[in-house]
């Protein structure tokens, strides 16, 4: 005879089993932001490792008010000056690390200036070093990490004039009192910058922040949020980075423009690419048929009817000085947006998914609009990718009253309407421009400081523990 089930125990048996589902699953998810938020952690070990132990020693006003204190010196060497970036961060025990404080500094020309008298070139930078030394309390000298990245200046310089420059700029670095490696000094490549300053935008956003605590691995998302792309141009190069979140984005890209990223214990895919030869110097030199760090040929007069008609002037770049003038023309913009299309034929890569996601704009895109009224020259804003074709066409045509105030604004307006074209932007495409977020410089140098104290803290073999 069949046994009746005994329905008593079974009503005991379905609340045991839920309440051992539900210890499981808020286990899992305690285990899971434990292991997310670690990977964050580690940007500090570089800091922190090196007053481990030291406790007792530790600088006044950092363990007293519940939370440590560290900073990080990056000295961005551009094409047309060098820049220090001083951070401040803090952090409480168990949380993310906020930004607290940077303190800005810029002097010119840039190093590349320098390429023929290296000894030159230590005065400006020692003048910054002692700007970093007033604004870190000597205490945390010695732990505070000082790098140096060098970008289109010095990438087109020949290679052994770059080497010599970043050979000096090293000497002055090792006799400093800041924490210095091997690694300091160094030419950043273009993806690198790129990637750099997608790290500052999407930290400074909050969107990093988010990821930290709340993504699923593998992704740089948080629930309900998205990354922001970046868009750079500086004077002789210019990048695009963003996150892909479609497949084929992946896909169909040439390899070249996809890079790896190693941050927080984990590795994401990103595109980014970095143009050398389109930013606005260099195609202000394409445009006039100038030839990157060559005077012209006899001494010839430079001609382009991108800029005014009757103008002549001189006009300097990468330490050569151009004769330059305007030329008549019945349409200017059109024929100069003929001129622009030349030397960008074949060189850009686009991309569909740009048109699907929030980017942000810096540096010369943001200056230009400024000067012409598309946005204000302070607090920035937004405009659409068809505001620079709309102000080049009424600038172009107007432009022999800009002669003296900016012979270039035809030219330069012109080149970046139809950059921004290439990429694949349509012309109703928003484009958030601001040259800091938060009261922060939005630059690559934000970025680049996290990457190297992330790597600082990752284990090197025992030669280098």
């Amino acid at each position: 005879m069949r046994k009746i089930p005994n329905n008593g125990n079974l009503k005991m048996a379905y609340p045991l089993g839920l309440f051992v589902c539900l210890f499981i699953y808020v286990a899992y998810i305690k285990w899971h932001w434990a292991s997310a938020t670690q990977a964050f952690f580690s940007i500090t070990e570089a800091a922190a490792g090196a007053r481990r132990g030291q406790q007792a020693h530790s600088p006044t006003g950092t363990a007293g008010h519940g939370h440590e204190v560290f900073y990080g010196i990056m000295f961005d060497a551009g094409s047309t000056g060098t820049r220090i970036h001083i951070f401040q961060f803090a952090q409480q025990p168990r949380e993310t690390p906020t930004l607290t404080h940077e303190t800005f500094r810029a002097l010119k020309p840039g190093l590349s200036a320098y390429a023929d008298d290296v000894e030159k070139s230590t005065q400006g930078i020692q003048e910054l070093l002692d700007v970093a030394k007033q604004e870190i309390p000597f205490d945390f000298w010695k732990v505070t990490p000082l790098v140096l990245k060098a970008t289109a200046g010095l990438r087109l310089l020949p290679g052994e004039k770059a080497q010599k420059l970043l050979q000096k700029v090293e000497e002055v670095f090792k006799a400093s009192p800041f924490l210095v490696r091997e690694d300091c000094v160094s030419i950043m490549n273009g993806t690198d910058e790129g990637v750099s300053a997608w790290i500052t935008v999407n930290f400074l956003t909050a969107v990093l922040g988010w990821f930290l605590v709340a993504h699923t691995p593998g992704s740089l998302k948080a629930p309900g949020r998205s990354s922001v792309g970046m868009l750079d141009l500086g004077g002789g190069s210019t990048q695009i980075t963003f996150l892909p979140s479609l497949q084929g984005t992946l896909q169909t890209s040439p390899a070249s423009y996809i890079t790896l990223l190693q941050m927080f214990n984990r590795t994401y895919q990103l595109y980014s690419y970095s143009y050398l030869g389109l930013g606005l110097m260099s195609a202000r030199l394409a445009l006039l048929g100038g030839v990157e760090g060559q005077p012209a040929t006899d001494g010839k007069e430079l001609v382009s009817p991108c800029l005014p008609p009757g103008f002549r002037g001189e006009w300097e770049h990468a330490e050569v000085t151009y004769r330059i003038s305007g030329e008549k023309a019945a349409n200017p913009h059109e024929l100069c947006a003929s001129r622009v299309s030349e030397i960008l034929r074949g060189k850009v890569h686009r991309t569909e998914e740009v048109k699907h996601m929030d980017f942000y704009a810096f540096s010369y895109y943001y200056d230009l609009a400024a000067q012409v009224g598309l946005i204000d020259a302070e607090r920035g804003g937004s405009l659409v990718v068809g505001d620079f074709e709309i102000a080049a066409k009424y600038v172009c045509r107007t432009m022999e009253t800009h002669t003296q105030t900016n012979p270039f604004v035809c030219m330069d307006l012109t080149y970046v309407s139809l950059l921004l074209q290439e990429f694949g932007f349509p012309g109703n495409k928003v484009l958030k421009l601001t040259r800091k977020i938060d009261d922060i410089e939005t630059s690559w140098a934000l970025g680049a400081i996290f990457h190297y104290m992330d790597s600082l803290s990752r284990p090197k073999g025992p030669a280098n523990e």
